[in-house]
């Protein structure tokens, strides 16, 4: 395993990271399997956004007598309340749902405190000039966070957050599908291996080619979220550039952007991070991602569902993600939905049919998908 300096905080992490969203709902076992496989590959930075209370347990669990081999992202402002996710922004909300995490976590003090998914100008100006942000700076004072961080999809609010100086870690969704270049782009060329090496991101759409670079400049380090696209880009059928990628090609993408420190995967079993650590022994020429991108046509994954489940709450209590994720499997199977998709749709305590279309969740979510439309076409499939 490689390790890079991330930015000016200092902490030293691994190039490949974990991403643990995928560990909830998994027995203390299986929790356990995952967590133990990469910290023995040398895995050490784990980002932990969930607020649910079972999987933050397992996790501390897993880590228990080995907390000083883990650089541990926390977020502040992910809360459960009503039985599930949500994003808070009430100041002692975020102060009960830390110590939640530093308790299950078995911890005294998180590396990275990431104030929690913001993505629109109003959402920023609330916590960076109310007590949100003054709650996450004295925390950072006392040491209970060694590093201060926000996690965001947008790279204009993400940008204005770093000019602020307060940052010390940005983590941000990073990908080919997310960086799509301009229709009168040279993509040939842009996208070569060598544009990337030498630090040219001419071409690459503005904004987020700026923040990029803003970050550099600022030694804000950057941690990567969504390296695979939840996974769309490893499959011809649904990779927007008609090809897949590998996982090596993804994470090699993502580690080509100036100021980012570590790429974290989404794992749910030692097999996957197997998977994701093995670009540490790929080859160039099998980390080399040019020649897919460069025959790419205009693609961007605005309105692709990520199964992040950010849209939450929902107050029909839906998992919006996993109905999500089982329509996207039967759409992918002509509209008929596999024995084993349709079992688990079923399982599920809500379905698309109890949706109120109230639209809270396209309000919510970082990536416009019409999820009412969504709704309704997995209430025709399965039926409830």
């Amino acid at each position: 395993m490689n390790y890079r300096t991330l930015g000016k905080c200092g902490l030293r992490v691994s190039e490949v990271g974990l991403g643990a969203e995928h560990l909830e709902g998994l027995s203390p076992e299986q929790v356990f399997a995952v967590v133990d496989r990469a910290l023995a590959l040398g895995v050490n930075i784990i980002d932990i956004f969930m607020s649910e209370p079972q999987v933050r347990s397992n996790i501390g669990r897993a880590l228990e007598s080995r907390r000083d081999q883990a650089v541990l992202q926390g977020h502040i402002g992910a809360a459960w309340l009503n039985g599930q996710y949500t994003r808070t922004r009430d100041a002692e909300q975020c102060r009960v749902f830390f110590e939640d995490f530093l308790t299950r976590l078995g911890t005294d003090y998180v590396d990275i405190g990431m104030l929690h998914y913001i993505d629109e100008q109003d959402d920023f100006d609330r916590v960076f000039g109310g007590d949100v942000l003054r709650y996450a700076l004295e925390l950072r004072e006392k040491g209970v966070i060694r590093a201060l961080g926000m996690s965001s999809h947008n790279p204009v609010v993400a940008r204005k957050a770093v000019e602020t100086g307060l940052l010390d870690v940005l983590m941000f969704s990073i990908n080919p599908a997310y960086d799509v270049m301009p229709g009168d782009a040279a993509l040939d060329s842009l996208f070569a291996a060598d544009s990337y090496r030498s630090g040219d991101l001419h071409g690459m759409e503005p904004a987020r080619a700026l923040l990029y670079q803003t970050c550099a400049a600022r030694g804000v380090g950057i941690t990567v979220m969504k390296p695979l696209a939840a996974g769309a880009l490893l499959s011809d059928k649904t990779s927007p550039f008609g090809r897949a990628l590998t996982p090596a090609q993804c994470i090699h993408y993502a580690l080509t952007r100036p100021a980012v420190g570590s790429v974290l995967v989404g794992c749910r079993t030692p097999e996957e991070v197997d998977a994701a650590v093995a670009y540490e022994s790929c080859t160039e020429a099998e980390r080399d991602y040019s020649a897919v991108l460069s025959k790419a046509p205009l693609f961007s994954m605005e309105g692709r569902c990520m199964y992040c489940n950010h849209c939450l709450p929902c107050p029909s209590q839906i998992d919006i993600a996993a109905v999500g994720k089982y329509l996207d499997i039967a759409l992918l199977s002509d509209g008929k939905a596999p024995a084993t998709a349709a079992g688990h749709y079923s399982a599920l305590s809500a379905h698309a049919g109890d949706c109120i279309e109230c639209r809270s969740c396209e309000r919510n979510c970082p990536f416009h998908v019409p999820v009412v439309d969504r709704m309704r076409r997995a209430r025709e499939i399965f039926g409830q």
